[in-house]
């Protein structure tokens, strides 16, 4: 696995829109503002030539040069990581015009962006054997102030976070507008996890901790690649099957039907073989129920049936905070009742 250099103090922070660009509010202001904050703590910024489009089709521009855009500012020197503009629809055709020969041949970068940008994350990780971040998108960090989560995304890019918590409570509607565009995450929820270990619920707060290596995303985009010509997963389970692999997932539009259709595929599919762990992010259609399928079975159908952790509303995608991953790290999963820590080791 390939690990990039850390954010050095001084070092230039790059902004690419391979998904959605930042041309609308309140993503144009909070995303002016979120460079306003890199370079307050003495960050260079270079801002890609779509990070303010919004003439694509679920994505900044057409697909041709928004991977234009990202190939270039991958492999180009003056960048020392990536942070995407922000999430979107259609960034699976924008990986088709990447040039992923070329990104695998220069020195690797930190990439980071959520939901859409698994596109990128996951197919770093399983196609280049190279480490990304599955973090907060470029905008998020224009929120005054910010939020821990946001800190520990920061933390990761520059090397000073190894280990990652869960956060007291999560945002179930946000309150940012068109002309509240910098407020923070509206946190009102306490966070509630829900450990099992194959399907037997962990109600006495017993201590589970398990290792492997990260992998996963959004589960909408995730199972769009499978068995795409960007589908490299069994090749890359094989490689670390000593390992184990912890697969971490979240949904955006998916209902619970749709989720357990996607768990049924990644199984049928081979893809959950040598998995040690499972971490469930918060779906979008959260307490969502469909002829008596609720989040929870949805997952536990397939998850449940290899007898090891599941551990379920962890802070993970959609709905904040979130925390960020560092996609193909070792790691180890410690949960305790409604504690978790995320020990990600670049090895």
């Amino acid at each position: 696995m390939r690990y990039p250099k850390s954010l050095s103090p001084k070092g230039t922070i790059g902004f690419v829109a391979p998904a959605f660009g930042c041309n609308v509010e309140p993503y144009k202001s909070a995303f002016e503002n979120a460079q306003k904050m890199f370079q307050s703590r003495g960050y260079q910024v270079e801002v890609g030539p779509n990070c303010y489009e919004g003439s694509g089709i679920g994505i900044s521009n057409t697909p041709e040069k928004c991977a234009a855009e990202l190939t270039e500012y991958y492999a180009n020197d003056r960048s020392d990581c990536l942070i995407s503009c922000g999430g979107g629809e259609l960034m699976c055709e924008t990986i088709s015009y990447v040039d992923f020969e070329r990104i695998k041949a220069v020195e690797p970068k930190w990439y980071m962006g959520y939901s859409d940008n698994t596109n990128m994350t996951y197919v770093l990780a399983t196609m280049c054997d190279t480490a990304s971040i599955y973090g907060p998108c470029a905008a998020a960090f224009g929120m005054e102030p910010l939020h821990p989560a946001l800190e520990d995304a920061l933390g990761l890019l520059t090397g000073s976070v190894k280990i990652v918590q869960g956060y007291d409570k999560w945002e179930e509607e946000s309150l940012k507008t068109p002309d509240m565009p910098l407020v923070p995450y509206n946190v009102t929820r306490d966070r509630v996890i829900r450990s099992f270990v194959g399907k037997e619920l962990i109600s006495d707060n017993r201590k589970l901790t398990f290792q492997g290596r990260l992998l996963g995303g959004c589960l909408d985009c995730l199972v769009n690649l499978l068995g795409t010509r960007f589908d490299h997963t069994k090749e890359f389970l094989v490689k670390y099957k000593e390992d184990g692999i912890i697969w971490f997932l979240e949904s955006c539009d998916l209902n619970v039907m749709s989720i357990r259709r996607a768990l049924w595929q990644m199984e049928e599919a081979g893809w959950l073989q040598y998995v040690k762990g499972f971490l469930i992010g918060r779906p979008l259609h959260f307490g969502e129920e469909i002829m008596g399928l609720d989040q929870y079975s949805a997952i536990l159908e397939v998850a449940g049936r290899k007898g090891v952790p599941v551990i379920m509303d962890v802070d993970l995608g959609h709905l904040p905070p979130m925390m960020p991953v560092i996609v193909g790290s070792l790691a180890t999963v410690t949960v305790e009742g409604n504690e978790i820590s995320l020990l990600m080791e670049q090895k």
